[in-house]
């Protein structure tokens, strides 16, 4: 299982997908902007000796809007803007440098490219959120080629790409580097298909590339030194450099002086295979990043006892501007000190790779009283937690992951440290919680003193887990979420439920977007309380629940305002996903098989996977998926 450790930052999908239902194809972009239209020559005095060329009619309007649209920064701001009339569609698109599809299926790259003229940043997704769970069979499909070729004629000027949960070829990076002389940022998150041939490509090709950022993505296996493929001559307009997923070693010494040649450099995160006194060296030549991540963070290979070591505090204490810091990969707990000089400036630190003690972690934690986003291992146990509610009084995100998912333990965790970080962290937005139990109570406590929380992720493991005290459904905690925490926008909830949640979310989360679901409900009614009474619903994943045809169906007048529906394991038939596709036909409705289900006669649906498209149907689905018609 591939844990959802994506950037800290992570954009969690707050924004909506892009909206193109409805839009006309942009025209030619070389339409005359002269808003005088005089043309011809005086033959007389007066106006009537004069040939006046008017301006067609939205022409001067278009011109303002022009100006007036520049201002408009967000997705959503856009999208609505663009919904007006033809006219405002038309000109939102030629003044769009950003392009957002929150679906890499729900518009083909023909229609996009041809509608959005300008784009300079270009970000896609692909797979939905489950596939990271192996909930998804592979080659399910996401390709990033069709996009590149597209792009390639369309967009000569393009500078970034962002893609996520995509299926990328060493081949679409080559084509990409050779199509974009001005091209400065890549970001991979989440993406497979690739390996450092590719990378080598863009490193050699992209003369302006100032970001490079691989962030949980899988790498074939091959064995090409792509660091020493970045130009040895000249300065370096690199700024963020990022390859902690990369699962092979790197050439040090080239990585060493790419560092040299990159004085803006800012961003640097090391996999496993670069080693504390590598990092010394690194951070030495480089005092001016903000955010690191170490690589291993133990004794060097090689290192004879009694040898002198670096001096890794005062390297760290050189590093003034540091904020953000991750990585700790096969941490060894005596080097922890050497972070001490830099955790007063920190507001972002990542130990979710460190399996480190609640005595170890404390006295690190003590130091860190900025820290604004915090991810960490749960084997700092409840102990730990409270150490952090005593310190970090201006914490906006927590991620607590397991060190051990299995169900039948008892874990670290539990309802204490949850119930800690709530009295002592008050502005918190944000929470991924793993624990093995918990309280309503605990977070009914969260909810009251807590009321900023916009994402609320309680995953408590193992199926249908009650308040492990009073013995009761985990509904009370989960209605106060919804009911107090009135900016909530994503939630993900389990343990047992009943339908009386559901209800709770139906009539509290008005502003939900997002909604995971496992293990949980009675009946169909869980679901239907959902899709009645959630307006603003866009995404909804829910695996090993009893909801059936009757809930599917209940949401026919909601499916064409969502991004997509992901039902895995439930109780649906192929006569109820046949209705959905009969009734919504611009719903793209696909059946995924299971082999184990086909084998066995189990005439239930596996896996649906539901989405909007202005497409229909796509073409290279493999052929374990069926796309009903």
């Amino acid at each position: 299982m591939r844990k959802d450790r994506t950037e800290m930052s992570e954009d969690d999908d707050r924004s909506p997908p892009l909206d193109l239902r409805g839009a006309d194809i942009a025209e030619s972009s070389s339409k005359t902007r002269n808003c005088s239209g005089v043309t011809g020559s005086v033959a007389g005095p007066g106006p009537s000796s004069m040939d006046f060329q008017a301006p067609y009619p939205d022409q001067v309007l278009e011109n303002v809007l022009e100006n007036v649209l520049q201002f408009l920064s967000t997705r959503r701001d856009r999208n609505a803007a663009s919904l007006v009339c033809k006219s405002w569609c038309r000109v939102e698109a030629l003044t769009r440098s950003e392009l957002f599809i929150g679906n890499c299926y729900s518009v083909s790259p023909r229609r996009a490219t041809a509608r959005f003229a300008r784009v300079q940043a270009v970000a896609i997704k692909g797979r939905p959120r489950f596939a990271d769970f192996n909930l998804m069979p592979p080659n399910w499909g996401a390709f990033f080629a069709p996009w590149v070729l597209a792009m390639a004629a369309a967009y000569p000027w393009l500078e970034k790409v962002y893609l996520k949960r995509m299926s990328v070829s060493d081949d679409d990076l080559g084509r990409l580097a050779d199509s974009f002389p001005s091209f400065k940022e890549l970001v991979l998150v989440c993406c497979d298909g690739f390996g450092t041939r590719g990378l080598a490509v863009v490193a050699s090709k992209c003369r302006l590339l100032r970001v490079l950022d691989l962030i949980e993505s899988e790498l074939l296996e091959d064995d090409v030194d792509w660091i020493a493929c970045f130009p040895e001559s000249g300065t370096s307009c690199l700024e963020s450099l990022i390859f902690d997923c990369v699962e092979r070693p790197i050439n040090f010494e080239a990585l060493e002086r790419l560092v040299i040649r990159s004085p803006s450099l800012k961003k640097l995160r090391l996999n496993r295979f670069v080693s504390i006194g590598q990092l010394y060296r690194l951070m030495v030549r480089a005092p001016q990043l903000t955010h690191i991540g170490t690589g291993a963070f133990s004794a060097p290979e090689g290192f004879a006892q009694g040898d002198p070591e670096p001096d890794y505090t005062a390297a760290f204490a050189a590093c003034k501007s540091l904020v953000c810091l991750s990585g700790f990969r096969e941490i060894l707990a005596d080097y922890l000190p050497a972070i001490h000089p830099v955790c007063a400036n920190l507001t972002s630190l990542n130990f979710s790779y460190a399996n480190i003690s609640a005595e170890q972690f404390k006295s690190v934690i003590l130091h860190c009283h900025k820290l604004q986003t915090f991810w960490v291992l749960d084997s700092i146990c409840d102990e730990g937690l409270q150490a952090v509610a005593a310190t970090c009084k201006d914490l906006r995100e927590l991620r607590v992951f397991p060190i051990d998912a299995q169900e039948d333990i008892e874990g670290p965790v539990s309802e204490v440290g949850l119930q800690a970080i709530s009295e002592g962290c008050r502005k918190l937005q944000s929470i991924l919680y793993f624990c093995q139990h918990m309280t309503n109570a605990a977070v009914i406590t969260m909810s009251n003193n807590c009321p900023d929380l916009e994402v609320f992720r309680l995953c408590i493991m193992g199926r249908h887990r009650p308040d492990h005290v009073t013995g009761e459904p985990m509904d009370e905690g989960f209605g106060a979420i919804v009911r107090n925490c009135k900016k909530l926008t994503r939630l993900a909830v389990s343990g047992l439920l009943t339908d009386l949640a559901f209800n709770y979310i139906g009539k509290y989360g008005k502003l939900v977007r997002t909604l995971s679901v496992a293990f949980a409900g009675d009946s169909d009614m869980g679901l239907k309380y959902v899709l009645e009474g959630c307006p603003r619903l866009q995404k909804l994943e829910i695996r090993d629940s009893p909801f059936g045809d009757a809930a599917l169906l209940s949401g026919l007048h909601h499916y064409y305002n969502m991004r997509f529906l992901w039902m895995s394991s439930c109780r649906l038939s192929p006569p109820g996903c046949q209705e959905i596709a009969r009734t919504l036909p611009r719903l793209v409705v696909e059946v995924i098989s299971n082999e184990a289900d086909k084998l066995n006669g189990d005439d239930t649906v596996d896996i649906l996977y539901m989405y909007r498209s202005l497409e229909g149907p796509r073409e290279d689905a493999p052929g374990f998926v069926t796309i009903l018609q």
